[in-house]
């Protein structure tokens, strides 16, 4: 039994939901920087989603750890911007930055997913 005012620990399927969406927001901003570094070669499109996914992410994290009670509804939105994401980074399937962004995009989606009809 908690103390009033406390919180239950996470379950292991949160914490590995928040640091799947942590790994995607850090590789989401160091894609960003690649795609900035090529000029020209990266499309608008990549970097609206990769900027989508990076801030979508973060504040799905941030949802799940504080147990905000829109954290479900936030997962379910979470894993359709990693999905996006993880699309637009495979238009580039010889840059291994962005193959390296669509799989850790592709893992927080599957675990957004079922956090999304979990209880938090």
């Amino acid at each position: 039994m908690t103390q009033p005012g406390t919180m239950t620990p996470m379950t292991q399927q949160m914490q590995d939901c928040v640091n799947a969406c942590m790994a995607a927001h850090t590789m989401c901003e160091q894609t960003m920087s690649s795609c900035m570094q090529m000029g020209g070669q990266a499309q608008m499109q990549i970097m609206r989603a990769l900027m989508d996914c990076s801030e979508t992410t973060r504040m799905c994290a941030d949802m799940m750890m504080r147990r905000s009670p829109m954290a479900g509804d936030m997962c379910a939105m979470c894993a359709k911007a990693c999905d996006m994401c993880a699309d637009a980074c495979m238009a580039m399937p010889d840059d291994p930055q962005m193959m390296r962004c669509a799989e850790a995009c592709r893992r927080a989606a599957e675990m957004c997913r079922a956090m999304a009809g979990a209880k938090m």
